[in-house]
């Protein structure tokens, strides 16, 4: 992302229970976004929950919509050619970060 001139502030949760709301929030508060990179499915997992946390805490400091980049609600395939598009990539957290930098 720095080729591209934006800067990325990566907040790893070290706990999901109790989850560290202050850390996501001074971030939000700091940068003005939230992309939220889960392995676990978008409905009901963890990036729901901090998409909560960040709506109903600190959505005054978003200048931007909220970007999820999560595993489909559906189950996982079994094909290695449906694996490609069910999984996520570097590539698809790229893409979520520039969505949410042409929000200004």
């Amino acid at each position: 992302m720095a080729e591209e001139h934006i800067d990325v502030e990566v907040v790893d949760l070290r706990t999901v229970k109790p989850i560290d709301q202050d850390i996501i929030l001074k971030s939000v508060k700091k940068t003005g976004r939230l992309v939220i990179v889960d392995g676990g499915w978008k409905t009901c997992g963890l990036a729901a929950e901090i998409a909560a946390i960040v709506a109903e805490n600190g959505f005054e400091y978003l200048k931007a919509p909220i970007k999820r980049v999560t595993l489909p609600d559906c189950p996982a395939p079994a094909s290695s050619v449906l694996e490609k598009e069910f999984f996520k990539y570097s590539h698809d957290i790229v893409k979520a970060v520039k969505q949410v930098m042409k929000n200004v």
